[in-house]
């Protein structure tokens, strides 16, 4: 370590009483399992980050499952690539999808039910989803552009899935991806999704559980994925919460296997916080100046 790192540290130590400390995550992965065996998941935002983690664990779980994204050439690149890293081989499928395009919805739900060929989908796993939109600089474009992603979309294909769900008397699964700043003031048009995407898990849950269609959610925090480092995620992933990193997207992708499968079937309309204290313990990681 050389010498302007030491003093780095130093003053660091003097100003805020801590020492810098560089965090390097050791994430244990599910073993290939069966715990999804016969199942079918659609994953919407599945070309990268968390949804593409919850696609290989699911992949690893047994399960077939179909990935969108509103880039097909992405969806294309994902799937070759997922299928070089799971257990099961050939279980991955791709469709080019628009999360606010509703009015196709429809017919690209048609569309999966053909691309699978046999069986049908009993889990839906709204992932897609945008960040920004601060109250000091959001103007209305970029507002209409987080809502429509991340919370009319989401509600619209949960009712189309829901729908079929019920019709085909599929007693199927609902997962939704919050955050941990639904636990905080709502000072962006992304926390004010993630906030109204809070209390819609609860209230899907209790409207579609006569049909035994489990909804529930899972909040992140901040989590090393392309979303929150646009310059490539690195080893080093350091955070100033209480656990001291960010979360990784495979622990994320761990308990999503669990929440849609048989093990988490008493769990119904909860929102399952892993923000490593983000959010539940403290605050420290926000800024709320305008």
């Amino acid at each position: 370590m050389g010498m302007k790192q030491y003093i780095k540290r130093g003053l660091k130590f003097v100003l805020h009483g801590v020492p810098e400390r560089k965090v390097y995550a050791q994430v244990s992965y599910l073993a290939p399992n069966e715990m999804l065996r016969g199942r079918t998941a659609l994953i919407t935002g599945g070309t990268s980050g968390i949804g593409y983690e919850i696609a290989k664990a699911y992949i690893n779980a047994g399960a077939r499952v179909v990935i969108t994204g509103r880039n097909e050439e992405k969806v294309k690149k994902a799937c070759e690539t997922i299928n070089k890293e799971v257990a099961h081989e050939g279980n991955v499928f791709g469709i080019a999808m628009d999360n606010t395009d509703v009015k196709s919805m429809p017919s690209k739900l048609q569309d999966i039910v053909l691309l699978i060929s046999e069986g049908h989908i009993d889990i839906l796993v709204n992932n897609a989803g945008v960040v920004g939109g601060e109250i000091s600089n959001c103007t209305e474009e970029m507002y209409d552009s987080i809502l429509d992603t991340n919370l009319k979309g989401t509600f619209f294909l949960s009712q189309l899935v829901a729908r079929y769900f019920v019709e085909h008397q599929i007693e199927g699964n609902i997962l939704m991806m919050g955050s941990s700043s639904s636990l905080r003031p709502a000072t962006s048009a992304y926390t004010l999704t993630k906030n109204a995407l809070y209390g819609f898990t609860k209230g899907l849950a209790k409207v579609l559980a006569p049909h035994r269609i489990t909804v529930n959610g899972l909040a992140p925090g901040p989590t090393a994925t392309p979303m929150t480092m646009p310059n490539g995620v690195r080893d080093e992933i350091s955070f100033p919460n209480p656990l001291g990193r960010f979360v990784m997207p495979g622990e994320i992708a761990n308990m999503a296997v669990f929440l849609v499968s048989n093990m988490g079937r008493s769990i119904i309309g909860d929102m399952v916080f892993m923000t490593g204290g983000s959010g539940i313990i403290t605050f420290d990681d926000v800024n709320y100046s305008f």
